[in-house]
């Protein structure tokens, strides 16, 4: 039975662990969190996902909350008007073909945790040090590094080939809600693009208290909307939330007359550099580790890939390992599962979310404002949340985008 450390009790690297365990592997799992200590703790993310990465859990039966947590039923944009206060330039919305859903990762991983305890696994509660890989590496057939954050990220060197920022890109904060008015119609990612200033976008979500509505704020650093430092309380950042609605966005602000926050520990606010590295991280001794989810493939939230992201990957990599046999676990083991997964998947995230993260140029407008016009063109465009590969055939470059809207047009006519 090949042996498997899983460094970090994440999204990623439970989902791994316990499809590993399915198949037979003996898995061991380190957290520095307990479940309890997730579970009371401060909210980790704002994780939406959509339908491939839920069927991912699904086949593993992961799922345990998916008749609990509220569906996200589609996707609206709005733009405000640039010269016409609390007017919207553009608006429209679309259902997806499939829901998606949100289930707070303190809800999520201690529940994951205590179903991969309950199958036999091993969880070590404990930091994670270079001395104590420098051990697992030696007793285990693989170790693969999950957690995105600390002295053990650093171990993988970043690819600026692969993603070119190296600071961060937007001021985020993360508001959990109860009492928020539902949008007409269908639930959805209301996603709000005030350019030059920032993102809002909210969302149905299943948290430690029951189902709530989830505000991202994403604030261009220096702007109005990077405004967070001074905040010091849960009510504070619950009054900065409202107090951007009412300035830039009234429609948002009129859903939340009457919101109060899910707990205290339902905010986030904070910033980092969108980020991709080698997948092969070298410890002193020369034996290496394999990284994986945020430890590697660090997205901005702007579109809400990041939780879609490890779950694909986690399903890439633990079909890889069961395929690789009884081979050795090199660093060309690493660097091609890597690799494969980029070239067929990752890549089309990573450069449409550094694609949003810059001003919108033409196209981009032209095609979101065609979707306002023709439903097939916001029915696509939304559906690309799910697989974001599409966009690269009408979306990302001037010459593909004013080709499809001209075929979009004709056909229409």
């Amino acid at each position: 039975m090949r042996k498997i450390m899983i460094v970090g009790a994440g999204q990623s690297g439970l989902h791994l662990a316990i499809s590993l365990q399915a198949k037979g592997y003996q898995v061991t799992v380190t957290s520095n969190r307990t479940a309890d200590d997730i579970r009371t703790g401060k909210v980790l993310s704002s994780q939406c996902m959509f339908h491939t990465a839920l069927q991912h859990e699904r086949d593993l039966g992961l799922n345990q909350w998916e008749i609990a947590c509220p569906p996200v039923e589609g996707i609206a944009l709005s733009v405000p008007h640039p010269e016409l206060p609390g007017q919207k330039a553009l608006t429209w919305g679309h259902r997806l073909d499939h829901y998606g859903q949100s289930v707070d990762q303190r809800v999520k991983i201690p529940g994951w945790m205590e179903l991969f305890t309950s199958r036999g696994g091993e969880i070590i509660y404990k930091e994670a040090t270079i001395e104590d890989m420098e051990a697992w590496t030696q007793t285990y057939d693989l170790v693969i590094v999950a957690a995105g954050k600390g002295p053990i990220a650093q171990m993988f060197e970043r690819d600026a080939a692969r993603c070119w920022f190296d600071k961060p890109q937007r001021a985020l904060a993360l508001t959990y809600v109860n009492g928020m008015t539902p949008r007409p119609e269908f639930s959805a990612v209301d996603f709000n693009i005030i350019p030059g200033i920032g993102e809002y976008f909210v969302f149905p979500a299943l948290t430690t208290t029951g189902p709530c509505h989830i505000m991202v704020f994403e604030g261009v650093p220096g702007g109005p909307m990077d405004c967070w430092s001074d905040v010091k309380t849960p009510q504070e950042h619950l009054a900065r939330s409202k107090e951007i609605l009412e300035k830039f966005l009234p429609w948002e602000a009129a859903r939340c007359q009457n919101i109060t926050l899910t707990d205290d520990n339902g905010i986030l606010a904070g910033r980092f550099a969108p980020t991709t590295r080698k997948p092969v991280g070298t410890l002193p001794s020369g034996r290496i580790v394999m990284g994986m989810g945020d430890a590697v493939l660090l997205n901005d939230p702007i579109t809400g890939q990041g939780s879609n992201n490890a779950a694909k990957v986690a399903n890439a990599i633990e079909k890889a390992i069961v395929a690789h046999g009884n081979a050795a676990f090199d660093a060309n083991f690493i660097n091609t599962t890597f690799d494969t997964f980029w070239n067929a998947y990752a890549k089309y995230v990573v450069e449409w979310t550094c694609g949003m993260l810059m001003p919108p140029p033409p196209h981009v407008m032209e095609v979101l404002g065609a979707a306002s016009v023709y439903p097939q063109v916001a029915k696509r465009f939304v559906n690309g949340f799910d697989d974001p590969r599409d966009y690269q055939n009408f979306f990302m470059t001037p010459e593909k985008s004013q080709a499809y809207l001209a075929q979009v047009a004709q056909a229409q006519a």
